[in-house]
Order: C-alpha cells, then sequence, then structure tokens
C-alpha cells in the first residue's frame, strides 16, 4: 500500500510509455511541489517504462501490474494499492502546464458535493484548439450521445477564452480526472468490463445518480496528445464508442426512458451503418454490427450491473444533459459550436 504525503495522488497508467515520460514526467513531477504525490502505475509494459522511471525520477513512487488487461482495469488494480483523499488519474500522453492543479483541489475543497472534476484541454498537435476528449466540458444529450464545449463531433474549436468558466457537467474527461477516493470507492470505481472507452462517463453517471456534481475548472489547462491508446479514426475505436455507449445507457438511464431510446437507438445507429456502408467504409459498418450483436449478446452480465446501479441511486443529478439531440443540431441544422446551440450550462 502506498500511502500518500500529500491529499492527492496524481495516478499515471502507463504501457509502453517511456517516450511519453521523457517528454512530460519532468513537468508534472516540477509542479508536484504545488501538493501532489505523484505515482506511476506500470500496466505490464515491455519497453523498460518501470526501470526508466525508477532510474530518472527517484521521487516518483511505482507500481507494478503484471498483466495488461486494459485502461479500467489498470485503474482497478491500482487505485486499491493507493491512500489519498483525492486521485488524479492522468494518461501518459498529458503534456501539464505551470499551476494546472491547485485550481481543481481548490474547486474540490470548497464544495463537498463537487466529486469529479476536468481541467481544460488542449490538443497537444495544434495547440490552439480544444481537445476531443473532455475539451472546455462534456455532455450528453438526450439521446446519450457525447459531446463537448469546443468540440461537436468533427469540429475543434479555437481557444479564445470563451471556456475559462467554472460549470456542472456531465461526465469529465478519463484522461486528466480528479475524484474523491471515497466516493470512487463508493460507488465501485472504473468498470474493468468497459476496457477502454467512456469508462469515465459510467463512473460520472453513478456518483451523479447518488446526487453529487461533475465539474470544469477553466483556470486549469493540460495538453493531450491523444489515440496514443486507441488511434483516432481505427475500428476499435468506433466498436468501443458503439457498444460501450450502448453499456453505459443500459447501466444507468432511468428505465422508463429505455423503453423507447433503445429501440431509437437501433434506429439512429443503424443509419449510421448504412452511411458508412454507402461511402464504401465496409468494415465500419461490420464493427458497428458487431458492437451490437456483442451487447445484446452479454444482456445478463449488463443486467446484473444495472441492478448493483439501481442500488446507489439518491437523488439523480442531471445537470450536464442537454434536452435536445446534438445529431440533429449538427447534421441538419450546421450548429457547429457549443455557442450555436443556445443553452448554457450551470455554474459550479
Amino acid at each position: 500500500m502506498i500511502v500518500c504525503q500529500k491529499d492527492t495522488a496524481v495516478v499515471i497508467l502507463s504501457y509502453n510509455g517511456t517516450k511519453w515520460h521523457e517528454l512530460f514526467l519532468p513537468k508534472i513531477v516540477e509542479e508536484a511541489n504545488t501538493g501532489y504525490d505523484v505515482i506511476l502505475a506500470d500496466n505490464a509494459s515491455t519497453d523498460g517504462t518501470l526501470e526508466y522511471v525508477q532510474k530518472n525520477f527517484p521521487s516518483v513512487k511505482t507500481l507494478q501490474i503484471p498483466v495488461n488487461h486494459g485502461f479500467a482495469n489498470g485503474y482497478y488494480e491500482a487505485l486499491k494499492q493507493i491512500k489519498a483523499k483525492y486521485f488524479v488519474l492522468l494518461s501518459a500522453d498529458f503534456e501539464v502546464t505551470q499551476g494546472w492543479f491547485p485550481p481543481l483541489h481548490a474547486a474540490m475543497e470548497r464544495d463537498a458535493m463537487l466529486a469529479a472534476c476536468q481541467p481544460k484541454i488542449r490538443y497537444w498537435r495544434e495547440r490552439e484548439s480544444f481537445e476531443y476528449a473532455g475539451a472546455g466540458g462534456a455532455f450528453m444529450d438526450n439521446y446519450g450521445y457525447l459531446f463537448c464545449r469546443g468540440r461537436i463531433f468533427f469540429d475543434l474549436e479555437k481557444d479564445n477564452g470563451q471556456y475559462d468558466d467554472n460549470i456542472e457537467v456531465f461526465w469529465a474527461s478519463g484522461g486528466c480526472f480528479m475524484v474523491r477516493a471515497d466516493l470512487y470507492e463508493q460507488v465501485g470505481g472504473l468498470d474493468n468490463e468497459l476496457y477502454a472507452h467512456m469508462e469515465e462517463v459510467d463512473l460520472c453517471w453513478r456518483l451523479k445518480n447518488a446526487g453529487y456534481k461533475i465539474g470544469y475548472v477553466g483556470k486549469s489547462m493540460v495538453y493531450h496528445v491523444g489515440g496514443s491508446v486507441i488511434s483516432y479514426g481505427s475500428t476499435q475505436k468506433l466498436y468501443y464508442n458503439f457498444r460501450n455507449n450502448l453499456i453505459l445507457l443500459f447501466k444507468n438511464e432511468r428505465s422508463s426512458k429505455l423503453l423507447w431510446l433503445f429501440p431509437l437507438r437501433l434506429i439512429l445507429d443503424g443509419v449510421a451503418g448504412l452511411r458508412l456502408l454507402l461511402t464504401g467504409q465496409f468494415r465500419q459498418t461490420y464493427t458497428i454490427i458487431k458492437a451490437h450483436f456483442h451487447f445484446y449478446g452479454s444482456l445478463d452480465k449488463w443486467r446484473k450491473r444495472r441492478r448493483e446501479n439501481q442500488k446507489l441511486i439518491t437523488v439523480r443529478n442531471e445537470e450536464g444533459i442537454y434536452r435536445r439531440s446534438i445529431i440533429k443540431d449538427y447534421f441538419l441544422l450546421g450548429r457547429k459550436k457549443f455557442s450555436d446551440l443556445g443553452w448554457k450550462p450551470k455554474p459550479l
């Protein structure tokens, strides 16, 4: 068991991440004097990651996970070996900036009902633009589709300070995710069955169903390389996009809503598959079909997970749900920016 000296453990889950640690770990360690311990959890790397970190960053505590069963399982194994008030789950391909941590910590200390939060996330390769996952705050529409301020589907906005506020969101990015350790454990942590996509959305939904808030803190900023675990545009990412989205809806949504939402999602996902088929993207169409078959083929498992989640529900906090269709807004009405939606999130 690693007992942290500070109240926060910044936990970096790494698989063959030496190249990222060479780039980004020096700044993470330098900023540790603002209030956190750095812990690297090596997820069965084969490139000498653990040895590199132990040799070059003696202040970083390390632990080793013997078998790599994905992102969610890696954190499941790591966090049960760490004692702290707060965890920050930080992916290896994130670059932090000067003073990134204190605004996050201050937000958590101010509000005991704030279960988790994220910083502003910019794209490392286009440094003035927001990044795909999390960006300037993350939301879900009325039909279970996810989107962000600063990034709706394929359109990234430039950061001109328009999202420097603190707001309540529906989910926080798992790439840089600060969470209360006791609440993380109370609601069951990351679901390792999801493997490597949307597991943070599922966790945030459980926290919100228990009555807590999820926040975005605009005065904290980090950069994300992106695509280093599952590359953007890959069929693997497409598979987890569709399968895991169905799983998190089934696990967490109201029963009355699922009765009409799942038939509708079959139609909408079918339209998405047909669109890909008509443009000659046969593998992608097959991937969507496979995702649905794998979800429905494992319904017994997801029913068990749903029953477990229902026990956690107190007062559902549904802030951060956009009550219209982001699909319609973007593809039919041409609303490419968050400001086009005419919707304002609730301040923290």
